[in-house]
């Protein structure tokens, strides 16, 4: 069976935990999009790690770990990633590298932060990892395959191509130093024998792994609203962040084989990066919420920048699991809330006087004012209940509202950054949906 576990919303919805949970259970997990420009923070007897494009998979000796075709290979980071993890005590991960998935360059960083800085207060709020650059290159055909560095006098070929025309956007556009492709491909010939254990024929090892019937999940980077063709465009990524392309970055995975899809919500909302967001609280009311978010606090786990935290937001979250086809949803964080006498929640949008229930296009979004509904408070710090019947009424009540506005059944709770803080939820009652 193939499983997809994803992003409901802007990302940060701590998928870091669910992941690691259903990766135990896996015989493959496959990263099939993004790069190093966002990460999961997971915690086990080793310890916490903040994992950037390693699948979560390789705490477990059991699995093989697959970095997919459609991922932005940094192999720089892949490289000081893999060899942290071991040096903590994590026995060497099986990991297979796509020989088709393509190499995130030096060159993709530096015109992600020369954009950004060319752009000054209309920037994206990127976290200048490369990441637009080098799915532009992708898709202009301009990229670099993993295969690609076992041919050397096609790499330097192709870099020095490359090189003419960045060397012109280097010079007249960002008025910055050229590039030596001869040193690139110096630089990327340094890593070729740390990859070549790992670089492989992936698609076909995971057309096999479906024949087999074995388990393979597929993890998902970021969320429904960072998507480029469904998201807040433009204040998006720039792969799909949705669990159908599983079927395409994976590789070697048919689309009818993704039988279950995760989708992790958080039980308040937060983003990193620009964009509408409708749910936004500021001030001191947003500090004291980013205080209680969670074992660290709600800041990035790969940039460590401040999340921006609003009310959770029905309207946005029941898009997001719409467009990812979510058949349940995990929780996250729901302990977070303890610390409140009264819970707000978005229930609604008003655009232009109209009231709306229907996640709309991005200028649309940008003038959207939330509707709210109040809930009690829980009454009590409910860390460290492992029942769900345990819980307090009033946190059953928020729970099972929200599975009402998502239509999907909510299956785990999370009540804790620890593994172990995650409650199973009867699915025996069927959602209440709207008609």
């Amino acid at each position: 069976m193939v499983k997809a576990i994803v992003g409901s919303c802007w990302g940060d919805e701590g998928k870091g935990k669910a992941t690691d949970m259903l990766a135990e259970r896996a015989d493959v997990v496959v990263r099939f999009q993004g790069g190093a420009n966002a990460g999961h923070t997971i915690i086990n007897h080793y310890g916490k790690f903040a994992l950037h494009l390693l699948p979560s998979g390789v705490f477990h000796g059991h699995i093989t770990n697959v970095i997919g075709n459609g991922v932005a290979l940094d192999i720089a980071k892949l490289k000081k990633e893999y060899e942290g993890v071991v040096e903590r005590g994590v026995p060497a991960p099986k990991l297979l590298v796509s020989q088709r998935a393509q190499i995130l360059m030096p060159y993709h960083i530096l015109f992600d932060c020369y954009e950004e800085e060319r752009l000054g207060a209309r920037q994206f709020g990127s976290t200048k990892s490369g990441i637009a650059p080098f799915y532009s290159d992708k898709y202009a055909k301009t990229g670099i395959q993993v295969c690609e560095l076992f041919n050397e006098g096609t790499l330097r070929e192709r870099l020095r191509n490359i090189c003419e025309i960045k060397n012109l956007m280097l010079e007249h556009i960002y008025h910055k130093p050229p590039l030596d492709a001869d040193a690139l491909a110096d630089g990327l010939l340094g890593f070729r024998d740390w990859l070549a254990p790992f670089a492989g024929d992936a698609d076909a090892f995971l057309r096999q792994s479906v024949k087999e019937g074995r388990e393979i999940l597929l993890e998902g980077q970021l969320g429904s609203l960072r998507d480029p063709d469904l998201g807040i465009y433009p204040m998006t990524t720039s792969s799909s962040t949705l669990a159908g392309y599983g079927a395409v970055g994976a590789g070697g995975i048919p689309p009818w084989a993704i039988q279950e899809i995760v989708a992790v919500v958080k039980a308040y909302s937060s983003a990193v990066g620009a964009g509408a967001f409708t749910s936004e609280i500021f001030g001191e009311e947003a500090e004291q919420l980013r205080r209680h978010g969670g074992d660290a606090g709600e800041y990035g786990a790969t940039t460590g920048r401040p999340r921006r935290v609003g009310w959770f937001d029905c309207v946005a979250a029941r898009y997001g699991c719409a467009v990812q086809g979510a058949t349940q949803v995990a929780l996250s964080a729901l302990d977070c809330l303890s610390y409140l006498d009264e819970i707000q929640v978005c229930v609604g949008y008003e655009i232009d006087g109209e009231v709306t229930r229907e996640f709309p296009v991005a200028p649309l979004l940008g003038k959207a004012k939330p509707i709210l509904k109040s809930f009690p408070g829980f009454g009590m710090d409910i860390r460290g209940i492992r029942e769900y019947a345990a819980l307090p009424q009033a946190a059953k009540d928020y729970v099972d509202f929200l599975e009402t506005e998502l239509e999907v059944p909510i299956t785990m709770v999370s009540n804790g950054p620890e593994r172990a803080e995650t409650l199973r939820r009867s699915t025996a009652v069927a959602v209440n949906r709207r008609p």
